[in-house]
């Protein structure tokens, strides 16, 4: 997919045929590694955790990196912001760049945090007068002012993200790089660095970031780029791009149940949820719909003698495994009659308005005093597929009245 370019976009970070190789070694010890050396390959083994990048990113733009974990996102973002150097290719830039790319890169730990920030700032092209006159601002930026002479070593890892993000974006830079770091502040600070990234959208700089959080690349990004084995597979709209990756993921978590049930037959359960199935008003089986349709779940189920006083439950999980909905007979104030053998069961959802997204469906069959006899999770996948105007679990049709 081409990326559209205005004409007032400049490239800013150029990624020419980039490849990054490691080399793995399969020595155990310092005494097998001398013992080996000069020897045949055999003993070591190469990874290449990038191959053939070519990537332009373009002045104003806000790109994320996504992909599961060892897709080589963040070793990209390592050449494009000079960490390290790629095994064939170039990676150029144009302009001040800002990394935040490792807890505490950067850091000393035996010097002071006031220490730090200097000779960061130093690292990132500014002098001792331009630190000086950012000082005060950096300082007030991560809240950790009783902190800042304390040598960094005692610094917790919020402490750590906080000044670091702080230097970052008070060097006045061009290009901000920003890795999964982020995650580690508490929710205010989180709050804090999301207004100063908006801040620095609105003032047209340039932010590549590399993160696991996917509702944030929906909300901060025009443009996203995917990862898989260390090549870029789909590079364009970020709901094009999620709906990809969330794909992907599902047919990753499916893999890993089939192999749980292998692992660990079900056992033989006096009462047990046996199937969850997901059909539209008309009867078609479904597994896709749109913010609003209604959804039909059918829940069978079977009962070893007889289970009198009986709760059946189900519920919408995110893919995180978070309950975004979930009912029950009992909160319907609906009696079943006594369960016994095998039956069937079926809930009406009339108009589901759920945001962008990968979910599934669990079902629970209860006594009624509360002991869960048995839970299917994961019985069922549902996508998402809304118009890209939010993000979240929810989706509301918003409207600009004044």
């Amino acid at each position: 997919m081409s990326v559209h370019r205005s004409a007032d976009q400049v490239t800013v970070v150029k990624v020419a045929g980039a490849s990054k190789r490691f080399v793995i070694r399969k020595e155990k010890s310092l005494k097998e590694r001398l013992v080996n050396m000069g020897r045949s390959k055999a003993h070591k083994d190469d990874f290449w955790a990038l191959r053939d990048i070519d990537l332009e990113i373009y002045s104003g733009s806000t790109v994320g990196l996504i992909g599961p974990n060892g897709s080589g996102k963040s070793t990209l973002l390592k050449l494009i912001g000079g960490i390290l150097q790629p095994t064939s290719g170039t990676v150029e830039h144009r302009g001040r760049l800002a990394a935040l790319l490792e807890l505490g890169a950067g850091f000393h730990p035996d010097l002071t945090g006031r220490e730090n920030v200097y000779l960061n700032a130093s690292i990132l092209g500014l002098s001792r007068k331009q630190t000086a006159k950012f000082f005060d601002q950096i300082v007030a930026f991560s809240g950790i002012e009783q902190f800042i002479d304390t040598q960094v070593k005692f610094y917790s890892s919020g402490m750590y993200v906080r000044l670091a993000f702080a230097v970052s974006v008070h060097v006045d830079p061009d290009v901000l790089l920003v890795d999964e770091v982020l995650a580690v502040g508490d929710e205010p600070f989180q709050r804090k660095c999301m207004d100063r990234i908006r801040q620095f959208q609105a003032e047209g700089r340039t932010i590549i970031l590399v993160t696991h959080g996917l509702d944030a690349v929906a909300d901060l990004c025009d443009r996203a780029v995917v990862l898989e084995h260390g090549n870029i597979v789909l590079d364009g709209d970020p709901v094009d791009a999620l709906r990809h990756l969330r794909a992907d993921f599902e047919v990753m978590r499916q893999e890993d149940i089939d192999q749980q049930r292998e692992e660990s037959p079900e056992e033989i359960a006096g009462a047990r949820v046996t199937s969850v199935a997901l059909h539209g008003p008309d009867g078609v089986p479904l597994s896709q719909i749109e913010p609003g349709e209604a959804i039909l779940v059918t829940v069978r189920t079977a009962v070893d003698g007889t289970v009198s006083d009986a709760v059946l439950g189900i519920g919408i999980d995110s893919m995180l495994g978070q309950v975004v909905y979930g009912t029950n007979t009992k909160l319907m104030r609906i009696d079943l009659p006594p369960l016994s053998g095998e039956s069937t069961h079926t809930f009406r959802l009339p108009a589901v308005w759920l945001g962008e997204g990968q979910y599934t469906i669990h079902a629970a069959i209860a006594r009624d005093g509360g002991v869960e006899l048995h839970r299917l999770p994961n019985a069922a996948p549902l996508t998402v597929h809304a118009r890209g105007r939010g993000v979240g679990f929810l989706n509301i049709d918003a409207q600009l009245v004044r």
